[in-house]
């Protein structure tokens, strides 16, 4: 499904040229990288995309959307493999190690030397490289002079796939550990390594280690999550910082403060209804934006010194999305653009709600959780949240009548008054919108680990029987709840599988309304103005064949039910890209799928399995390469068990086999 196609653009103001180099690294490792150049004798200015994606494969589509794009108007645009990943040199490392940033820094430094650059360098990217983009950023190398961070995290443990309100993020520290052991099992492409790509293959499988062993093993946020967080020292970014997330996005918190700590005339921000994609592909929900057009006007800014105007726009550009009836895909969502001039702003102020009622003891059933969605929504069918009335039927309620329209933008914050019986457990808060007709729709939510309550540096189980009142933000949004809905608060002691249970969490805990309260920003009317983008364009796609199987899909999400036993099981297919082929002759195919399963009543129930299978075959080189894995977690009281296993092939032969075991004390977590 698709929000709107983008236009194709096919004339440019400079003819493009193209070549695959290699990156000189100072310890003699070469970073493969492709480069798309303006055709001029003049140096322009470089662009810069760094990942551990592979671009001659799975960046590839995307790549060709807007490296070309921007080699047409007058840049250099470079994308680069990281070490260790794709047909780069070197062993593969830990997510944003400092190897990875040092060898991103000498990049930098070295595409500002080249006889083609202006000296004067931009980094860009979305996920990973919008990650790596703002910790690069943050190490200042001198040619760095703007950056466009897209879907990016400021905060390495609480804003992104590892915790979540110091609580194990189930879903994606296991789907993300998961993944990336099979991406990083990858061979690299003889077609651009030569006859040596099997030694390669194998002096990097030699040195792979599940990164979840590292992950479940720092459960509070101690010094290996502050490394990267550039939410330590804002200050230590000099460049340019164009900001930009989803609502449907996990990390868009971090496009609020960055708004929030750096200088008027060094950062812009804009939010819209987006999931994790960049905004001009299209992709659920939209509408998309000309934003390959919007980068343009930052980097000429910084890297050409034009007045583009975008020091002009407010600080903070965000869409607020009108009412919706709940589904798990929209094509675009109704809404509007209002512009802020800080943040906070000035146009919101929060209005607080107190809880109304007698004490009620919060005891979910393991399984709540089972309808929050993807927490990487990228515009699947199966994506968002489901109508949530059935999860509200397993949480405590607290609704609050709207009787007239008001826009909802920031973070809302509850205080809630708690009693536990229980050292550990964790609370959620979920933010809906009642409609008329009694369906919910999730507008936000939050978690709090009860051990991590004094801070996520800090692990202080709950004095059992002692009340305690604590406060807690839930994730950004912006939202109009119309007159005549209702805002409902529902409060749950579980949320499975975001949420790794916690050993004796099944007592729940009792929620005294007195001296509890929502506090929600409501923003103003907009003062005026007028916030419109150009539609979406892009350069000529790739050509990239994606043929269609004989064999029945299986569903996006499934949920199955064992009613004797009490278990309930989520299979997820992340549909990542299947089988595709593409112009020079490869066929790349990966399937994957996970398993999240816990039983209604027992935390220790819960455990986790990610299976995928990779294949790259060249017909006409006679290779074919294939990658299994297989992953796995499960709990004690004391102890959370994983077990991951790869097996790597070069056609029938085995070239790799290897299984890890481990079990990681629970401390916080």
């Amino acid at each position: 499904m698709s929000t709107a196609a983008p236009r194709i653009q096919t004339e440019f103001p400079y003819g493009t040229t193209r070549e695959d180099i290699r990156v000189p690294l100072s310890d003699g490792t070469t970073l493969f990288a492709r480069v798309w150049r303006p055709v001029t004798d003049e140096p322009v200015p470089v662009l810069l995309e760094y990942l551990p994606y592979r671009l001659s494969d799975w960046t590839a589509p995307r790549d060709w959307q807007r490296h070309p794009w921007y080699a047409g108007h007058g840049y250099a645009s470079v994308r680069v493999d990281v070490r260790g990943h794709g047909n780069s040199e070197g062993l593969p490392g830990d997510e944003y190690d400092a190897q990875e940033l040092s060898d991103g820094v000498e990049v930098v430094n070295w595409l500002a030397e080249q006889p083609w650059s202006s000296g004067k360098v931009g980094m860009f990217g979305i996920s990973w490289g919008g990650f790596n983009s703002l910790q690069i950023a943050a190490l200042a190398p001198e040619p760095l002079k703007a950056i466009v961070t897209v879907c990016s995290a400021d905060d390495r443990y609480d804003n992104d796939v590892h915790y979540t309100g110091g609580s194990v993020l189930a879903v994606d520290m296991h789907a993300w550990a998961a993944t990336m052991l099979a991406f990083v099992s990858r061979p690299p492409d003889p077609q651009f390594v030569g006859d040596g790509w099997r030694e390669m293959w194998t002096e990097r499988l030699e040195a792979v280690d599940p990164f979840i062993h590292t992950w479940l093993k720092h459960q509070t946020r101690d010094d290996y999550w502050r490394h990267g967080s550039v939410c330590e020292d804002y200050s230590a970014i000099k460049a340019g910082v164009l900001a930009v997330g989803g609502w449907h996005d996990p990390y868009r918190d971090t496009v609020l403060r960055l708004v929030e700590h750096l200088p008027d005339d060094q950062v812009r921000g804009l939010i819209g209804p987006w999931s994790h994609q960049y905004p001009d592909r299209g992709l659920p929900p939209g509408p998309a934006i000309g934003f390959l057009q919007e980068t343009l006007r930052w980097w000429d800014h910084w890297l050409k010194g034009e007045d583009t105007g975008v020091l002009a726009e407010p600080k903070l550009r965000s869409y607020i999305s009108d009412s919706h009836p709940p589904a798990t895909v929209y094509d675009t969502l109704p809404g509007h653009w209002v512009g802020d001039p800080s943040w906070p702003s000035p146009n919101v102020t929060t209005v607080s709600y107190a809880l109304q009622g007698s004490p009620v003891v919060v005891r979910s059933p393991q399984h709540t959780g089972l309808d929050a969605g993807r927490f990487f929504p990228f515009g699947n069918d199966a994506d968002l949240p489901p109508d949530q009335r059935d999860e509200d039927a397993k949480s405590a309620c607290f609704e609050f009548e709207v009787p007239e329209d008001a826009q909802v933008l920031g973070r809302p914050r509850v205080t809630l008054r708690v009693t536990s019986d229980a050292p550990r457990g964790q609370i959620v808060a979920r933010l809906c919108d009642i409609a008329p007709d009694g369906s919910s729709t999730l507008v936000t939510r939050g978690v709090l680990n009860l051990s991590s309550r004094h801070g996520r540096a800090a692990n202080v189980p709950w004095l059992p029987g002692s009340t305690e009142d604590v406060t807690f933000e839930l994730n950004g949004i912006g939202h109009s709840f119309p007159a005549g809905h209702r805002i409902r608060l529902a409060v749950s002691s579980a949320y499975w599988p975001w949420v790794w249970p916690q050993a004796g969490s099944q007592a729940g805990f009792t929620l005294n309304p007195v001296g509890s309260a929502l506090e929600l920003p409501v923003r103003s009317a907009e003062p005026g103005g007028t916030i419109a983008f150009e539609a979406p364009e892009q350069s000529p796609p790739l050509g990239v064949v994606y043929p269609a199987s004989l064999e029945e899909q299986r569903p996006e999400r499934l949920v199955v039910r064992d009613v004797a036993k009490g278990e309930w099981k989520l299979e997820v297919d992340p549909r990542y890209g299947g089988t595709r082929i593409y112009p020079d002759g490869l066929e790349f195919t990966e399937d994957a799928v996970e398993t999240y399963v816990v039983q209604e009543d027992d935390p220790l129930s819960a455990r986790t399995r990610s299976d995928w299978s990779i294949r790259l075959h060249r017909p006409d080189m006679a290779w074919d390469a294939t990658v299994q894995t297989r992953s796995e977690i499960s709990c004690t009281a004391t102890e959370f068990v994983t077990s991951n296993e790869v097996v790597c092939r070069d056609g029938g032969e085995v070239v790799f086999h290897r299984t890890w075991e481990e079990r990681i004390p629970r401390t916080a977590g």
